[in-house]
């Protein structure tokens, strides 16, 4: 952590940038810190391989102080944990060495079941101060599925345990009934009980870590700067809201269907308006509530703006309440974005990739050209295998990038997570020794991204094979039908792909959401993921990118000819320099 300043005394915010810099980073080097010991201290693959979980730190009033740089999905999940737990519990009824945990997404303002959340009320001077909270996402939580995240799931009751907030934790001693009572409601209870134990511990850590700095600066001190760093966040953006030309824009996206077999392709809309300082996200005329587990809960609906707003707007803006307090949002009832209870949300996250598609389709139309871009892939295209080894069921779960859209002066990053997920591949090697299943191939996948005189991003193929019989495959995904539109001429990215047995007499083509498909051993998946659209004009390509795109393997000679033209294939091939 950065050097303290003496005890007592609080640094000149209003003065003073340089202080105010600092301060916000010590809140999130904290947050780091509790992260990175949560990816080492956890036992499953999806957190420790994967780093699907996300850590923040609150005060006392349930104000976001700061996130660590993990999932921007996660943020939904931080923020409704903890305004649950304030209505639920006064701060004097909290005591030292307590914490807390729920997941469900209308009792505890979650986002999906899946991801658990922790919550430790950290103490100064005899009283709730802050809150360290932290979540993961645990790769079952029950229900008919494994997985827990069927995108065919028509209410929360198919989706696993439902947690309100309740104490895990009592004055230092694990509740080891409530512990075991949530792990054997999953098909892994082990791997859930180590994890939920390192998710305590980790927020022991982030409270110890708060304690210190409060103990160096005092907490008057502290306070002081948590204030000024909030009005601060929030006067910084309001700034970068009034420098836009005041109006209403518009954009869409589009997704394939609303999860369940028969459904037409269906439309996110996102109005963006401007009045001065003030900005409002409008949802109104998105698609109604989907049958199926594509519904954006509030908090999840909340997470994507704000996420969507500080990368339009301001990247390194601090992740803190002071961004929230900036943006309106409206978004009406009974919607894919806004849906009633009971409704099935565990591929909420495909959703709402696709409306951050959405919102930057809006912001294309007031940006200024060098910060405007195509559209990505804007998917979670998930693989999820389960079944029996020796040591009792597994469950293999994975997202997998795609292709970024490109944008002005450069082409959209190849095989890369979108918007609010942003989770690391899984290793080959892990997987394999994980899990009963073998890679078959890891790749890029060639003419997936839109041609342009800047390139669309490339998706990935991904094809594994189970080693034994019984296994199931849940696969799920975007842009099998609605593909990631260029700009400004250039043409859209690749389609998605899933495939069993792919490669073999018995090839066939999956639907774009599958549950629960019987794999015998030997048996193979195979997915593709989209690529991103492309920027410009393609004729006024590079003629050495062009080559080298070629020559490469991204793009195939047929493809290049196709969308730049022959003559221009040629001559890019006669005049290319290796610049090796």
């Amino acid at each position: 952590m950065p050097d303290a300043l003496p005890q007592g005394r609080a640094p000149r915010h209003a003065a003073d940038p340089i202080a105010m810099e600092v301060f916000a980073n010590r809140l999130l080097a904290i947050t780091e810190e509790m992260g990175n010991v949560l990816v080492r201290a956890s036992f499953s693959t999806n957190i420790k391989e994967r780093k699907d979980c996300s850590v923040g730190m609150f005060d006392a009033r349930g104000r976001c102080l700061a996130q660590a740089a993990h999932m921007p999905m996660h943020l939904g999940s931080l923020m409704g944990s903890v305004v649950t737990l304030l209505e639920r519990y006064r701060l004097d009824q909290m005591r030292p060495g307590d914490a807390f945990v729920c997941n469900d997404v209308f009792l505890a303002r979650g986002t999906h079941q899946p991801d658990i959340n922790i919550l430790t009320p950290v103490f100064v001077d005899g009283r709730v101060a802050f809150f360290a909270v932290n979540t993961g996402h645990h790769s079952d939580v029950g229900g008919p599925n494994p997985g827990s995240m069927s995108q065919s799931a028509r209410t929360i009751f198919e989706e696993g345990l439902r947690i309100p907030i309740m104490r895990i934790v009592r004055g230092g001693e694990l509740d080891l009934d409530l512990l075991e009572m949530i792990a054997h409601n999953s098909r892994e209870p082990a791997e859930r009980m180590l994890d939920l134990r390192a998710q305590v511990a980790v927020n022991e850590r982030g409270a110890e870590l708060m304690q210190r700095l409060v103990a160096t600066d005092g907490i008057a001190a502290v306070e002081g700067a948590i204030e000024a760093l909030l009005a601060y966040t929030q006067r910084r953006l309001r700034a970068r809201i009034a420098a836009l030309p005041d109006g209403e824009y518009s954009g869409e996206r589009w997704m394939d269907g609303d999860g369940l077999p028969g459904g037409e392709p269906i439309v996110l809309r996102a109005k963006v308006v401007v009045r001065g300082d003030d900005l409002l996200l409008d949802f109104t005329g998105s698609a109604a509530q989907a049958r199926g587990a594509l519904n954006i809960a509030t908090n999840a609906l909340e997470a994507t703006c704000y996420y969507a707003v500080k990368a339009l707007l301001d990247p390194e803006l601090p992740a803190n309440s002071g961004l929230f307090e900036a943006v309106r949002i409206h978004a009406p009832e009974g919607t894919i974005v806004n849906p009633r209870f009971p409704a099935a949300t565990a591929a909420r996250a495909i959703s709402a990739n696709r409306l951050s598609g959405a919102i930057f389709d809006a912001f294309d139309k007031v940006l200024p050209a060098n910060k405007r871009m195509a559209q990505s892939h804007d998917s979670v295209p998930a693989l999820l295998v389960s079944g029996q080894r020796r040591s009792g069921t597994y469950v293999y779960l994975e997202t997998i990038g795609g292709g970024a859209g490109a944008r002005q002066g450069a082409d959209g990053a190849e095989a890369v997570q979108m918007h609010v997920t942003n989770s690391s591949n899984l290793p080959a090697e892990a997987l394999e020794i994980e899990y009963p299943l073998l890679v078959d191939e890891y790749a890029l996948v060639p003419d997936s991204g839109g041609a342009g005189q800047w390139r669309g991003g490339l998706g990935i193929a991904r094809q594994i094979s189970s080693r034994v019989d019984g296994s199931l495959l849940t696969a799920r995904g975007e842009g099998h039908v609605m593909v990631a539109p260029g700009l400004d001429g250039g043409l859209p990215g690749g389609r998605a792909l899933l495939l069993i047995e792919p490669g073999t007499p018995n090839e066939r083509l999956l639907p774009t959401a599958t549950t629960a498909l019987p794999m015998t051993s030997g048996v193979g998946v195979r997915m593709e993921t989209p690529g991103g659209g492309g920027f410009g004009d393609p004729a006024l390509r590079d003629l050495q990118a062009l080559a080298a795109d070629i020559l490469d393997g991204k793009v195939s000679r047929a493809a290049a000819e196709r969308d730049y033209g022959a003559a221009r294939v040629a001559q890019a091939l006669a005049e290319w320099r290796d610049p090796t």
